[in-house]
C-alpha cells in the first residue's frame, strides 16, 4: 500500500530502526528528489503502528518512449531475512509499477556483496544484476565504500588511524584551523569551494539551488549537517554528512587550492567522525572509492582508497544495482537508449 505524509514520521523512524539505514529511503529524499524530475512514492507493508517492509520509490518519464523508470535509492527497507515480506513486497511494487506503466524497477539496497543468499532471493524473483565492475561508481550510487567503526572511545579510535593521518589531524590544530557548522547563508561560499574542486578534481556538480533545497529539507530534521573547516576566517575546507539511524555518511566534500599545507581535510574528516560519534553513529561511511581485487586498486582513483583507509576505514563491496523487468520488449528499448546516449 502506498502511505501519505500523515505516515512521514512513522516511515523515517522505521528507516532509521533498520539494518541498513539511509537518508536515501527517508521521506525528505523523496520531497528533494521531486525537485529534480522525480516523482516520490512510499509503499509499505503495515506491522501494527509500524511497517514490516517498504521502499521510497521514484519514478522518472522515459522520453519518447510513454514509459517511465522505477527507482528505490538504496532500498528497499526489510529484514533481508525475511523472505516472506521480501516477497510481498516484491509483488506489491509489480503491481506499482505495472499502474504506472514502468519498464522496470530499480534497487540498490547497502546489503554487502558476502551475503549471497540475498542475491539468490533477488534471481528467485526474476530480477538481474545491472551493475559494472567497469563503471566509476560500480552502479547508481557508489557500489565500493569505506566506512569506520566509531564504537571505540575517541583516543583509541584516533590511535588506530595511520601515523601520518594523526600527525597531520594535530598539525592543522596547531597551526590554528577550526571547525564550525554552517548555515545557509553560508552555502554560497561553500558552492563556489565545491566549483573549486570540481575544476581541480574533473567532476561535475550540481546546481546551488540543489544544495538550498537538501539544506532545507535535511538539516532541520537533524539528517544531514554542513561543517567547515576554517583559518584566519576563511573557509578552506567543507563537508556535507548525512545521518540516519546509527550511520554517518560522508557525502560532498569541497577544498581551496591554498592552505592545502594545513591538512585542513584530515582535520575535518576527525571533527566529523567525532561529531557523529556524539550523535550516537556506530558507523562513518566514507561512501565511494574505486573497486579492490585482492587488496589492489583497480584503475586511477587509488587515491581515494588511500586516503580514506588512513582513517582506520575498511573496504567494503555492496551487492550492487538489481533490475526488476516489468516489460522486457520496453527494457531493452530503454537500455538501447541509455547506450546511444553514453
Amino acid at each position: 500500500m502506498l502511505i501519505d505524509h500523515s505516515r512521514k514520521d512513522d516511515w523515517n523512524q522505521f528507516v532509521a530502526a533498520s539494518e541498513y539505514p539511509s537518508v536515501m529511503q527517508s521521506w525528505e529524499w523523496g520531497q528533494l528528489k521531486a525537485t529534480t524530475g522525480w516523482e516520490p512514492m512510499v509503499i509499505a507493508l503495515p506491522d501494527g503502528d509500524s511497517f514490516r517492509a517498504g521502499a521510497l520509490v521514484l519514478k522518472r518519464p522515459i522520453p519518447r518512449l510513454g514509459r517511465c523508470l522505477l527507482y528505490t535509492p538504496r532500498g528497499p527497507v526489510l529484514d533481508f531475512a525475511d523472505h516472506e515480506a521480501f516477497d510481498a513486497l516484491i509483488n506489491e511494487l509489480r503491481s506499482l509499477a505495472h499502474e504506472h506503466r514502468a519498464v522496470a524497477i530499480k534497487i540498490d539496497p547497502c546489503v554487502p556483496d558476502d551475503r549471497c543468499k540475498v542475491a539468490d532471493m533477488f534471481r528467485a524473483v526474476g530480477m538481474r544484476f545491472s551493475g559494472s565492475d567497469e563503471a566509476e561508481l560500480g552502479g547508481t550510487q557508489p557500489r565500493w565504500v569505506m566506512k569506520t567503526d566509531l564504537t571505540p572511545e575517541p583516543d583509541e579510535l584516533l590511535a588506530s588511524f595511520k601515523s601520518k593521518w594523526r600527525y597531520n589531524i594535530r598539525l592543522a590544530e596547531r597551526k590554528g584551523v577550526g571547525l564550525r557548522e554552517f548555515t545557509r547563508e553560508d552555502l554560497p561560499e561553500f558552492y563556489d569551494l565545491l566549483q573549486v574542486t570540481a575544476k581541480r578534481d574533473g567532476f561535475r556538480v550540481r546546481t546551488r539551488e540543489y544544495f538550498e533545497r537538501l539544506h532545507d529539507l535535511l538539516v532541520p530534521t537533524g539528517m544531514a549537517r554542513f561543517f567547515a573547516a576554517e583559518f584566519e576566517g576563511e573557509m578552506i575546507s567543507a563537508a556535507l554528512v548525512t545521518v540516519m539511524g546509527d550511520t554517518a555518511v560522508y557525502v560532498y566534500g569541497a577544498s581551496a587550492n591554498k592552505y592545502r599545507n594545513l591538512m585542513p581535510n584530515h582535520f575535518l574528516q576527525w571533527r566529523m567522525m567525532q561529531w557523529a560519534r556524539e550523535r550516537g553513529c556506530r558507523v562513518y561511511d566514507f561512501r565511494g572509492v574505486t573497486r579492490e581485487v585482492d587488496g589492489e586498486t583497480v584503475g586511477d582513483l587509488g587515491g581515494l582508497n588511500r586516503f580514506k583507509r588512513g582513517f582506520a576505514a575498511e573496504y567494503m563491496e555492496y551487492i550492487g544495482d538489481w533490475d526488476l523487468v516489468v516489460s522486457p520488449i520496453w527494457y531493452k528499448l530503454y537500455a538501447l537508449a541509455r547506450k546511444a546516449r553514453g
